[in-house]
């Protein structure tokens, strides 16, 4: 157990369970590489919660040989998006400062009893909004690839601190992108499940459909134990994905042949410049499929760009639907500010238009891909972003129009509750600097258990994802 930080989080419950290491060893020593974190990871540490959760484990452990959980004893933080009983909650706005919740959020309850320890909240920008994550008051959130790059948003915080070596695992979660777009920035695995697939509840309200929960891991096989842990319904559940044929991780071990995968490298939501890094992965990326036995061709653009506006009404209506005192309002960020005025400009007539045409895309998408099980797109449009190359305080609306040209395509699966997932298939060296480029790949609604044993299968095929050199000492 010389470098636990190495340790993936299904290798870290292993070597815990088979008495290696104590779940409390792995929480010093992952608290030891958060106190050095240098990419503004982290917004709170929790090492007294952290310890006494550890402790517990290795209580039950000693005292039941057989007592197990799926990921015993595995470090994994909580997006500042979610609460946790005790500890603060700010949702990476300085409206919120000082904000400390009151109770557990569901996702935290089913982590916590899956047997993973707190370790303190990853940063996010203010309330999840933007694809970068630069909150006020607090150090932008960089890659660990390059400190003067993003690591993405709005889970930018959970993906730069498993990127770090600090956690193998972190909760994250995905509205537009939110899990997929830092995994590929930050060189990782990413799934935003299924529409349906992971409850909201008991406190989030599931709204339109667009978000889910969800981590960001470095392998395949992490995030589909994560999947079996957090896939479920609640009583009342508004959404409900059809129920597996068996676990996730025993899906991600098949290796399947002769798929039907389509192809798309056009821009969707946006018209947009792809980098050839971009192109290139995903050409990459196809030539591996066609090596593994899979059909590949070209797939269409499954709707117009302007159709993309119903997303972007409804994304501006959550904002304004934040609960806030008007004294508040001053607090927050230009472009919450303006998805908030956006919002409030929405008619209720425009707004019930916009949940119309979300169920008449979500039709349409799947009418448009109904030949192929899974899509290839690349993740992003561009290498992750320079820091404050997208943020623009002076005009919101054209901040929000750069985050759309470097995101073409992530929020179609929030638009037609697709399950969708990042690899960090390549690094490629970009202005002097080695760089993870993502590649997308979307399968059918409630499909997750192919579109898992198919980034298996590709992870297996390379050997394993491009490693960022790790700088913290476990």
């Amino acid at each position: 157990m010389s470098d636990l930080s190495e340790l993936s989080a299904l290798e870290t419950a292993a070597a815990i369970r088979e008495r290696q290491v104590s779940a409390v060893e792995v929480t010093e020593a992952a608290l030891r590489r958060a106190e050095g974190d240098a990419w503004g990871a982290f917004v709170t540490l929790a090492p007294d919660l952290a310890l006494a959760q550890a402790a517990e484990l290795d209580r039950r452990l000693a005292a039941d040989p057989g007592f197990d959980r799926p990921l015993l004893g595995v470090p994994c933080p909580i997006k500042d998006l979610n609460p946790v009983a005790g500890v603060g909650f700010e949702a990476g706005s300085t409206a919120m400062r000082g904000n400390v919740a009151e109770v557990d959020d569901g996702i935290v309850e089913w982590l916590r009893e899956a047997g993973t320890v707190m370790l303190g909240k990853t940063a996010t920008p203010e309330f999840g909004f933007p694809c970068y994550t630069e909150p006020d008051g607090r150090p932008p959130t960089t890659t660990p690839w390059d400190p003067s790059r993003s690591a993405g948003g709005s889970s930018g915080g959970a993906a730069a601190a498993v990127a770090a070596g600090i956690v193998p695992i972190a909760q994250a979660s995905d509205g537009g992108g939110s899990i997929r777009i830092p995994a590929s920035a930050c060189g990782l695995v990413g799934l935003k499940p299924s529409r349906g697939r992971i409850s909201s509840g008991p406190l989030m309200p599931a709204g339109p459909g667009l978000g889910t929960a969800g981590v960001v891991t470095r392998t395949v096989a992490d995030t589909a134990a994560a999947l079996d842990v957090l896939a479920g319904y609640r009583t009342g559940d508004t959404y409900l994905a059809p129920p597996p044929t068996g676990s996730f991780l025993a899906a991600a071990r098949q290796r399947p042949a002769g798929l039907r995968i389509g192809v798309l490298t056009a821009p969707v939501i946006a018209e947009a410049e792809v980098h050839p890094a971009c192109l290139g992965a995903a050409a990459a990326a196809t030539v591996l499929l066609q090596e593994l036995g899979h059909r590949v061709d070209e797939a269409p653009v499954p709707f117009a760009v302007e159709r993309w506006d119903a997303f972007a009404a409804l994304w501006t209506v959550g904002a304004a639907s934040i609960p806030l005192p008007p004294e508040a309002e001053p607090l927050l960020t230009p472009l919450t500010r303006w998805l908030r005025e956006e919002g409030r400009k929405v008619s209720a007539l425009e707004h019930a238009a916009a949940l119309a045409e979300l169920q008449r895309l979500t039709r349409e998408v799947a009418l448009a891909w109904d030949e192929f099980d899974l899509i290839l797109t690349p993740t992003l449009a561009q290498p992750p972003a320079p820091l404050g190359s997208l943020r623009n305080d002076a005009d919101p609306a054209a901040d929000f129009a750069a985050q759309t040209r470097f995101t073409p395509w992530t929020s179609v699966s929030n638009l037609a509750g697709l399950p969708s997932i990042s690899l960090p298939l390549s690094a490629t060296a970009i202005e002097g600097v080695r760089l993870p480029i993502g590649v997308l790949l979307t399968g059918r609604f409630g499909a997750e258990e192919p579109l898992l044993a198919v980034a298996a299968s590709v992870e297996e095929a390379v050997g394993g994802w491009p490693r960022l050199s790790r700088v913290a000492a476990s």
